[in-house]
């Protein structure tokens, strides 16, 4: 028998940023730019505090987009389908290699309180393949705790420690995009940090007018502009991919009391807060032949996508 907690679920569909706020006809102002940010974050806000049974497979896609786009900062080729191969394929225990750790920091990211302390931030440098001395590490977290306590509003502190970063040093971006969620997330008051702003970073809002132009990088001219205009597209594609989530959630958990697999609720556990799971997942419940059934049960009540398009070496999710 599988047993939910049914106080998981939400029957109400997400809300979505609005239109108005998400219009991009010219670069807007600073202070247009602002309050069109705050309308943004206000709409996402519920959302970031809420646990719907879906909220883990949220966070983790969002952690997924982000460690994609840090690839591309890091110089490296992997895309998202390389990233979860690399996590999610890898054997109990295994180093997931240079970009699997670099995806990891973005999990850890999504999955822990926004609090910085010297011996987290040495772990995640050390990810993230930087190296700091522990004495920068203990000045940036005083740095941190003086944003929080300085009531700025919280796009203008989440570009604030990205600046601070690259300026102490200047090949430490992929660190400072992963504090300015996490700075974002200790302003706002959310339990824990939604991945947002490293996706956003070769997008539109970081790209100068002039045609050609080059990406704005933290502590460049309109960064703070350009980091108020890319937490309103954050948040827009946030939202469209909770209310996503939720519909897929809402069917899986439709169909959970037509299986019969022992296990099985295992497995829609981790569906419901993981990015992907392995095909040929083994528990002490199920074997991988008994795994392998169930997902094609699955799919056949339409209650799961298969996400590497492989016939072998399977990942599903929502």
């Amino acid at each position: 028998m599988i047993r939910l907690d049914p106080a998981t679920a939400s029957s109400s569909a997400p809300p979505s940023v609005p239109a108005w706020a998400i219009a991009s006809a010219g670069a807007p102002r600073d202070g247009e730019a602002a309050f069109r940010a705050g309308a943004a974050l206000g709409v996402l806000d519920p959302l970031a505090r809420a646990q719907p049974a879906w909220a883990g497979a949220w966070r983790q896609r969002l952690a997924l987009d982000c460690a994609a786009s840090g690839m591309r900062l890091a110089g490296r080729a992997e895309d998202a389908a390389a990233l979860r191969d690399a996590w999610y394929l890898r054997q109990a225990g295994a180093d997931p290699g240079p970009a699997g750790t670099i995806f990891g920091a973005w999990r850890q990211l999504a999955g822990q309180p926004p609090v910085a302390t010297p011996d987290r931030l040495g772990k995640i440098v050390d990810q993230l393949g930087l190296h700091w001395d522990v004495e920068a590490l203990a000045a940036l977290c005083e740095h941190i705790d003086d944003l929080a306590r300085s009531r700025r509003p919280a796009p203008f502190a989440a570009a604030a420690i990205a600046v601070r970063v690259v300026t102490m040093r200047p090949d430490a971006e992929l660190l400072a995009w992963w504090l300015a969620d996490l700075v974002l997330a200790q302003c706002l008051r959310w339990p824990r940090p939604l991945p947002l702003l490293m996706a956003q970073a070769f997008g539109p809002s970081f790209r100068a007018e002039a045609v050609g132009a080059k990406r704005i990088r933290p502590a460049e001219k309109d960064f703070e502009r350009a980091v108020c205009a890319a937490l309103v597209q954050a948040a827009a594609q946030a939202c469209r991919l909770a209310d996503e989530l939720s519909l897929r959630a809402a069917k899986l958990l439709a169909v959970t009391p037509k299986l019969r697999a022992k296990g099985a609720g295992e497995v829609i556990f981790l569906l419901l807060n993981e990015d992907a799971v392995s095909g040929s997942l083994t528990t002490k419940d199920l074997s991988r032949f008994a795994s392998r059934r169930l997902f094609e049960r699955l799919q056949q009540l339409d209650a799961v996508r298969e996400l590497s398009g492989r016939p072998s070496f399977r990942l599903f999710g929502l």
